[in-house]
This record gives C-alpha cells, sequence and structure tokens, in this order.
C-alpha cells in the first residue's frame, strides 16, 4: 500500500473540526475504523478516506494522489480552529487472513479485511480488485472521481455516509438525493465477455448507457443510466450484461 498517505490531524478541535466537514460520524472512531468522503457544496466528490483514532488525535488514511489536495483543503477551512495538519510517515498494512494485534476492520466489507497503520506498507497478496468488482466497490482515481455522487457510488452500503450525523459540507444534496429521488444512475457490477479499457463507453441500441470500469474475470463495475441499461450492451469489442437485482 505505497500509494497511501497518513495525515495526522491534532489539537483541541480536532474533531469537532472534522465532523462539520466529512460524510460520516467521526465518533464512530471510538468503536473502529470510519469510512468517509469530502464533497463540494453541490454534493460532488473531492476525497474518500479512512479515519482512526491514535490517542486524541485522528489519522485520515488517503490515496497519495488526493492527499496534497485533501491537506490543502482542511487547512482552508480550518480557520482559528485549534487543530494541526500534518503528513507523517506511517504506512498501511492490509489483508483479508487473520488481523495481526492491532488491525482494524475495514468497514466497507467483510471481504476487503482489514488494514493497519505503522512503519513498513504491506498487502498479502489477495485479489483486491476481483473482491471489489464482486461487491462493487470504487476505487479512488478509477470509479471515483470529480463527477462522482457518493450515493451513485454506493457510500450508504459501504457505511460511507450517516443521514443522521448533522450538516457538513455537500450534505443538503446529498441528504436531497437520498430522501427525494430515485437514483437513474450509479455504480453497478456486470457480466463481461471479452475485454476493454478501464474508462470505454458502453452502449445499447446505438444509445449511451455508461462507463466500463475495473475488470476482474467475466465481471466488471460499470456506471450505467438504468433506464437504459440491460441486456447485450457492448463496450468496444466486448459484450456486457446487467440484470436488475430485485
Amino acid at each position: 500500500m505505497s500509494n497511501r498517505r497518513i495525515l495526522r490531524l491534532s489539537g483541541a478541535d480536532t474533531r469537532d473540526f472534522l465532523q462539520g466537514l466529512i460524510t460520516n460520524d467521526v465518533a464512530k472512531v471510538d468503536q473502529g475504523l470510519v469510512y468517509a468522503a469530502m464533497l463540494t457544496p453541490q454534493g460532488k466528490y473531492l476525497a474518500d478516506f479512512f479515519v482512526a483514532a491514535d490517542g486524541d488525535d485522528l489519522l485520515v488514511d488517503v490515496d497519495e494522489s488526493l492527499a496534497a489536495s485533501l491537506a490543502k483543503r482542511l487547512t482552508m477551512y480550518r480557520l482559528r480552529a485549534k487543530v494541526t495538519i500534518a503528513e507523517t510517515d506511517l504506512a498501511v498494512r492490509r489483508g483479508t487472513g487473520p488481523a495481526p494485534e492491532g488491525a482494524l476492520a475495514d468497514p466497507r466489507h467483510p471481504d476487503l479485511g482489514w488494514r493497519m497503520y505503522d512503519a513498513q506498507p504491506g498487502d498479502d497478496g489477495s485479489d483486491w480488485d476481483a473482491i471489489r468488482v464482486a461487491h462493487c466497490i470504487p476505487e479512488t482515481g478509477i470509479e471515483l472521481g470529480p463527477d462522482s455522487y457518493i450515493l451513485e457510488a454506493g457510500f450508504e452500503r459501504l457505511n460511507g455516509v450517516d443521514f443522521r450525523k448533522g450538516c457538513y459540507v455537500g450534505q443538503e444534496v446529498t441528504a436531497r438525493m437520498k430522501h427525494k429521488t430515485t437514483l437513474r444512475k450509479g455504480l453497478a457490477t456486470v457480466t463481461v465477455a471479452g475485454e476493454a479499457p478501464i474508462g470505454t463507453e458502453i452502449r445499447r441500441a446505438d444509445k449511451p448507457v455508461g462507463t466500463l470500469f475495473t475488470q476482474a474475470g467475466d465481471q466488471a463495475i460499470a456506471y450505467l443510466r438504468f433506464d437504459r441499461a440491460g441486456a447485450d450492451m457492448c463496450a468496444q469489442n466486448a459484450r456486457i450484461d446487467w440484470q436488475v437485482k430485485t
């Protein structure tokens, strides 16, 4: 997991500060690892990450491609809050086998095993793409990008959003999507015959239906427009099929 960066938030106002910014309830760190996101005021994705308690401090485990921008945005919101934001030398270890002492369960799905934070990165060689595809779990920079809405990406199912925690940046749009609309687009696991590059457009009856993302075996994660999706779709030379789950 050398592609992760760990930020440390410390200071008397740390929990209250982060609570007003992210999609999940910071208080849950007292029970284990918390998965959350930071959004724009318009409710669009900026970054997803894990939050863990380390004494009175909070550790934020984020993809390295987003670490600098996340730290900058947190600093922008800090104002007079008593919070220090700093990068650490900690690394991520993860696995799906027996969890070592100090490990925390990945809150997104039991099959994703555990994560822990120490001096050396580590990975037990699990087929993470296969696990993600089987359970339709998005990845930073692949299925999750600047145009993403977290409910379309499955964050409620992945324990990444709390609708009872109160206000946070982007909360109004997210709550409206939850309570006043039926999602017309979103991520789904599809069946694939053949291969196509990540980001390939999916079409059905000569109409755009969505985008193909991570593939593992004969399955893939796709972003679909649900009213157009179904059997006999294609992404270049790959055949794509999707069935509505009832």
